[in-house]
């Protein structure tokens, strides 16, 4: 065994991993994939008497900005970027291509090529220095517990290209690694940026060659096929982070520090633009909140919502009634590079009431009450927010589909003059689409407690959609 140290950082809501490595022998580590919030990765090594001295990115990310310049901001002068050449990235950095090695302490970090996921994707090896044996294989999105990184991401025409990319990247690179190669993936259970894959977040080789559902596809064309069907959609965020972390993006030095607004204040800045994002539970939003303000709790999660509803730029005010909260929420959004967060509402929703200031309502109804009022002569419209395949899976009788990402585009498929019921799965993403219905001056609006998952339980009649 060599000197190798690795440390897991797991983002459950974006769905991803980060790494802090190291040698044991000279404490000189490298941190890979890192989020934009650094201080984790700075506290740990300061912790264990580590020096990071490298930030290495797999691939020029789509789901958040690289947290390697903000390292570069608050490390010493020997601390470098490594990216891949074929990035092309417009800041300093060492240009790496197969074959290169580059040294930490007495540990040598390889570079394999690995294109599919995106075209100028590279993979890290780790062995100890003079050893071509790798230990761990940090695989990014080119190999996942199960899967791959999906290769639609840069636009329908790239897709086909980089499936057979990602073909002989796995069939002909990474499957022909030693069965005993521990294998590190960033993408994983959650992240848009593949299909359905195991939750379990790091696997081998070995394992991954008996088991991966593409690794089990030896047909060039089949695999192409294999590999892009049943997408999912993924949040409009996507669609700015490549050239961001291409340039480099701003830098913060650290997670801001938000200032606390008065009510007035607040209001003010909505005359002039300023979007609101209300983090509170669904029923402490529907109980209360600011007219034409974006619902979306912090557990929903918010830093996947935010960058599907809320327009890429714009700038925010946060609703967050304790410290955890907006700084959890702060966090969430500076990793999607939505970055001019420009306070919260200091004393919350009972501040701006106080100030005697608009307050707009959504009602919760429960199961048994849609149920009955379907029966009624009235029968409202209930809009599915769900994924599509949570939608195959089961829903109710006579209700409509469109996700809740997409709900802003097909609101022809919504009257006006109908009561609507917006249904998610427990109700956080129900929330999120009654806001936006909100926005557009819809009135009529309620929302499904606990969402289908309650109504399957109470034993109501539902749809299962036919393969």
């Amino acid at each position: 065994m060599s000197s190798l140290y690795v440390k897991q950082f797991v983002d459950v809501d974006l769905g991803n991993s980060s790494y802090l490595i190291a040698s044991t022998t000279t404490g000189h580590a490298a941190v890979i994939d890192p989020q934009r919030d650094v201080d984790k990765y700075l506290r740990v090594a300061d912790g264990l008497g580590l020096r990071i001295i490298y930030s290495f990115d797999t691939h020029l990310h789509a789901d958040f900005v690289s947290g390697a310049h903000e390292l570069a901001a608050q490390l010493t002068s020997d601390f470098r970027i490594a990216a891949s050449a074929r990035a092309e990235a417009g800041f300093e950095h060492i240009p790496l291509s197969e074959g290169d090695r580059l040294p930490l302490g007495d540990l040598s970090i390889g570079v394999l090529t690995t294109p599919g996921h995106t075209p100028e994707h590279i993979s890290f090896t780790a062995n100890a220095f003079g050893d071509r044996t790798p230990e761990a294989l940090f695989s990014g999105g080119a190999l996942i517990v199960g899967g791959a990184g999906r290769t639609d991401l840069l636009g329908h025409e790239h897709a086909v290209p980089l499936a057979h990319e990602l073909y002989h990247t796995l069939h002909h690179k990474l499957l022909n690694l030693h069965d005993d190669v521990t294998v590190y993936p960033t993408h994983g259970a959650g992240s848009f940026c593949n299909g359905q894959v195991s939750s379990e977040r790091v696997t081998t080789i070995g394992r991954e060659r008996a088991t991966n559902r593409l690794a089990r596809v030896h047909d060039e064309d089949e695999f192409v096929r294999t590999a892009l069907s049943d997408l999912p959609s993924y949040p409009t965020y996507y669609r700015h982070m490549r050239a961001i972390n291409q340039k480099g993006p701003y830098i913060l030095r650290s997670v801001p520090d938000l200032k606390p607004l008065s009510p007035c204040k607040v209001h003010e800045l909505i005359q002039l633009g300023v979007v609101v994002i209300d983090t509170r539970t669904p029923h402490e939003f529907a109980a209360g909140h600011i007219p034409h303000s974006y619902g979306i709790p912090l557990l929903t999660p918010l830093i996947t919502w935010a960058g599907w509803v809320v327009p890429f730029g714009s700038p925010i005010v946060l609703i967050a009634d304790d410290e955890f909260a907006r700084d959890e929420a702060v966090r969430q959004l500076i990793r999607i590079g939505y970055d001019d967060i420009r306070g919260y509402l200091n004393g919350g929703l009972d501040a701006w009431v106080a100030d005697d200031l608009p307050v707009a309502t959504t009602p919760f109804i429960n199961v048994d009450e849609l149920h009955d009022w379907l029966q009624s002569d009235r029968v409202p419209l209930v809009i599915d927010v769900r994924l599509d395949r949570e939608w195959r899976d089961g829903h109710i009788t006579n209700a409509i589909h469109i996700e809740a990402g997409e709900l802003v585009n097909h609101l022809d498929r919504v009257p006006r003059d109908r009561s609507v019921v917006a249904q998610c799965g427990a109700g956080n993403r129900a929330t999120i689409s009654a806001s936006l219905l909100g926005q557009r001056g819809y009135r009529n609006v309620h929302i499904l407690d606990s969402g289908f998952g309650a109504w399957r339980l109470a034993g109501y009649d539902f749809v299962e959609e036919v393969a």
